[in-house]
């Protein structure tokens, strides 16, 4: 069973959390599902990914192509299969049983807009009121630091 962790942006762009996020991920061997919530989104993200400078260049490709199982990296706006870890970004849907089902799930939310914090916040809710584990992380005091969990087993 994974868990979701959520991450509250207050001071990195979305770009530059996302991208090291990614980064950690592809360091575990997980293939990674980048959910954002409309195609224009997903579109600015790919830009930002093919124009960064090469040494930060990740592998990526945006769903719904016949490569999709090739992809490290797929950026999408619904879920697909065969990954191990989903990344939602600007109130993307997640739902318990890709908690349940992928090694991790990562909720990104930009604390300084109120309709992304609502959906975080009803999302937190929703997930740890089914048995979700979860857990908070805040970069308010300047860098990550866990604010909260719930629901974790102590294994």
């Amino acid at each position: 069973m994974g868990a979701a962790y959520f991450y509250h942006l207050t001071r990195q762009s979305l770009e530059t959390a996302l991208h090291r996020l990614l980064e950690k991920a592809l360091e575990k061997g997980w293939r990674i599902e980048v959910r954002m919530p409309d195609l224009s989104r997903l579109s600015w993200f790919d830009e930002k990914l093919w124009l960064g400078p090469e040494e930060a260049f990740l592998p990526h490709g945006i769903g719904g192509g016949k490569n999709d199982n090739l992809q490290p990296i797929l950026l999408c706006t619904q879920p697909t299969v065969n990954t191990q870890c989903v990344i939602s970004v600007e109130g993307a849907e997640i739902t318990p049983q890709e908690v349940f089902q992928k090694e991790r799930v990562c909720i990104l939310f930009n604390g300084n807009d109120p309709g992304e914090l609502d959906k975080a916040r009803c999302q937190w809710k929703a997930l740890i009121e089914v048995g979700c584990e979860a857990q908070y992380w805040s970069e308010e005091s300047g860098h990550w630091q866990k604010s909260a969990e719930a629901n974790i087993s102590k294994d």
